[in-house]
């Protein structure tokens, strides 16, 4: 392992099908006032809008409801999340619905009571928070961001065409999240596959990078072939309660931190969707499923030792007979096979991507060097073409 690091993670989780009960043991630890946040009303249809607020009342809160959280949530939102924080001096955000609900409520988390445009503050600038947090506490019903667990808010400025992920630190993580695999049954299977995408996108961008032996990445391979194994069952009968619930399980680890210890880390094509996304509103997991090939086929040569050890640790490939290339190459084909067997989107043309979209699409992507290869603008745009 290399460098120096510190563990912390202060999330703690309730999970499996009887996690709803917990709620009322985390709320005797907060004020009266609850602001309750959740998306465009999947969580009534489901019944558990009104388990919720049975709960909530039966334990005294008084309730402020914020409704509406879109899938990419727009700073124009957090604007007025920050308004109905503020205005009622809310003492606890619990959000229930899946990443984008718990993003949000992140970002509200810390710039309801910042003193400056928190736009500028913390997403341009990355400052470090000196202001009042509201406390936040998730129910989850959708897998893949892994936001349950850990300090990341992805917000996206339709103004600017900007969206831009920013990691917090543990003081911003949720004080609590619950875990319920049966949530998630609900969700359409476009959104479903999109989500095991985004869980496989999170561990590839922090398995990909570096080149010595380390615990990490040998965590990250074990659970890459859990999640293709149980994506395989739950795409034929989402109502696996094994398969859903490894799902749900990997995705939590997969981004709460512990396998970006002792690494370096890509994110590139995280960077690549996020701008993709800011000109389309596409779904982030397929956007992530879109560029993903084409990119990995062009850093592979930059890191062929880490690609050759993928396609035979996770994918299989027999070495025998071949050239390191050929074996990772293969690696990356099997990848592809996987992704069109489950259904995600492989190009950018049927997310909404068009040819006079690329040089703002560069424009707009952030440049990281922590993988293999660093990017200028013209490769990003040669990428998009690749992936159209």
């Amino acid at each position: 392992m290399l460098g120096n690091f510190v563990y912390y993670n202060p999330t703690k989780l309730y999970f499996g099908q009887d996690s709803l009960k917990y709620l009322n043991d985390e709320l005797k630890n907060y004020g009266k006032k609850v602001m309750l946040v959740y998306g465009k009303g999947s969580i009534k249809k489901i019944g558990l809008y009104d388990e919720v607020v049975k709960i909530l009342k039966d334990n005294g809160k008084e309730i402020f409801e914020d409704p509406g959280v879109m899938p990419n949530p727009t700073l124009e939102k957090v604007y007025d999340g920050c308004r109905i924080a503020r205005e009622n001096n809310v003492d606890l955000i619990l959000a229930v619905g899946g990443g984008s609900v718990c993003d949000y409520s992140k970002a509200v988390s810390v710039s309801a009571y910042c003193e400056e445009d928190p736009w500028e503050k913390y997403y341009i600038r990355m400052e470090e928070v000196n202001n009042k947090i509201i406390p936040i506490g998730c129910i989850l019903t959708m897998t893949g961001t892994g936001s349950e667990m850990n300090g990341g808010s992805v917000i996206t400025n339709t103004e600017t065409k900007q969206k831009i992920g920013r990691v917090f630190g543990p003081e911003v993580f949720p004080k609590f999240s619950i875990l319920n695999p049966l949530y998630t049954y609900s969700v359409p299977k476009y959104q479903m596959v999109a989500g095991i995408f985004d869980i496989m996108s999170h561990l590839l961008e922090q398995y990909f990078s570096g080149e010595d032996d380390n615990t990490t990445d040998y965590i990250i391979e074990g659970l890459l072939r859990s999640l293709i194994h149980s994506s395989k069952v739950a795409v034929k009968n989402p109502e696996d309660y094994e398969a859903r619930s490894n799902i749900m399980w990997t995705a939590t680890w997969a981004l709460n931190t512990l396998v970006a210890k002792g690494k370096t880390e890509d994110w590139m094509v995280h960077m690549i969707g996020h701008a993709i996304s800011a000109y389309t509103d596409a779904t982030h997991g397929m956007t992530l499923a879109a560029v993903s090939i084409p990119y990995y086929r062009y850093i592979m040569p930059y890191g062929l030792k880490k690609f050759k050890r993928y396609a035979i640790n996770v994918w299989n490939v027999n070495p025998e007979g071949k050239t390191d290339e050929e074996i990772a190459k293969e690696g990356l084909d099997r990848m592809e096979e996987y992704m069109r067997e489950i259904g995600l989107v492989m190009n950018i043309r049927d997310l909404g991507v068009t040819e006079d979209m690329f040089e703002g699409i560069a424009k707009s992507t952030f440049i990281l060097d922590g993988g293999y290869k660093v990017l200028s603008r013209e490769e990003i745009i040669k990428i998009l073409k690749d992936c159209m």
